[in-house]
C-alpha cells in the first residue's frame, strides 16, 4: 500500500493548528461555518484515548443517524454510545432541550391560536424528536390568545396518553379561560388521528360544555405536519 493510501495518523486536538480547532474557528468566524460534528465536539469538550473529540462527535452522529437521531435520543440512549458517560450524556440532553425551548419562544405577545397552523408553529419545535406522547390543553382568552405558560397536561407511554377531564381543564379554570385548544403529538411521525383520539375529543368537548369552556380544536402533530380534527370534520359537529 502506498503512502497516499495509508490512513492519516491520529492527532490529538492539541496537535491541530489553531485555525482547525472547532472552538477557535467558532470564536473567529461564528458558529455557522462549523459542521455538525464540530459543533457537537464543542459540547463534548474532550475525546478519549486514541480518539479526539471531533472523531468522537462524528461517530456519535453516525451511530444515532445524524442530528434527527440525536434529538430523539434520551440520556440512557446517549450513554449506550461507546465513549459517552453520564456527564457528557446529560450535557447533550440539556443542550437539545434548550434548543427546543428556544424554538418555542414567542418574541412578542402571547400568540393567537385560532388557526391550527399557529398551534403547529408553537408546539412543533417543542415536540420535535419526542418519543412519548404529550397532551396539551392550551387555555385561550376571548380573542384566542394563549393564557399562561405551555405545559403538557400529562405525559404518557411511548404511543398512548391517559387523559382525564379534570386534568385537562384545570389550568383553563384557574386562568378563567373561555376556550381551549387540544393538541398532542404522534411519536411515529404520522399525524393522522386514531379512533381513540376522536373518541377522547368528543368526551372532552362534552366536559368543556359542562364547564362553559369551549374546545375549539384538537391538533395532532407529526414529524412534518399536523391534522386539525375540526378542519377534517372529526368529533366536531358541523
Amino acid at each position: 500500500m502506498g503512502d497516499a493510501q495509508r490512513a492519516a495518523p491520529y492527532r490529538t486536538m492539541r496537535e491541530w493548528a489553531g485555525d482547525e480547532r472547532p472552538r477557535e474557528r467558532l470564536l473567529e468566524h461564528g458558529p455557522g461555518v462549523l459542521a455538525d460534528a464540530e459543533l457537537l465536539a464543542i459540547l463534548l469538550r474532550t475525546g478519549r484515548r486514541g480518539e479526539n473529540v471531533v472523531d468522537l462527535a462524528r461517530r456519535l452522529l453516525e451511530s444515532l443517524g445524524g442530528l434527527r437521531g440525536l434529538v430523539r435520543a434520551d440520556p440512557a440512549a446517549l450513554q449506550r454510545v461507546d465513549g459517552l458517560g453520564p456527564a457528557k450524556a446529560a450535557e447533550l440532553a440539556a443542550a437539545v432541550e434548550l434548543g427546543r425551548r428556544v424554538h418555542a419562544l414567542d418574541p412578542g405577545e402571547q400568540p393567537t391560536l385560532l388557526r391550527p397552523e399557529a398551534v403547529f408553529d408553537l408546539l412543533g419545535p417543542r415536540l420535535l424528536g419526542k418519543t412519548r406522547e404529550e397532551f396539551y390543553a392550551l387555555p385561550l382568552d376571548t380573542k384566542g390568545r394563549l393564557l399562561g405558560g405551555i405545559a403538557p397536561v400529562n405525559g404518557g407511554s411511548v404511543n398512548a396518553v391517559s387523559i382525564r377531564a379534570a386534568e385537562t381543564f384545570r389550568q383553563a379554570i384557574v386562568l378563567e379561560a373561555t376556550s381551549v385548544i387540544l393538541a398532542h403529538n404522534h411519536p411515529s411521525g404520522d399525524p393522522r388521528p386514531s379512533p381513540q383520539d376522536i373518541a377522547l375529543t368528543r368526551e372532552l368537548i362534552r366536559a368543556g360544555e359542562m364547564l362553559d369552556i369551549a374546545v375549539l380544536d384538537h391538533v395532532v402533530i407529526g414529524a412534518r405536519g399536523f391534522v386539525s380534527l375540526r378542519r377534517e370534520g372529526l368529533a366536531f359537529d358541523a
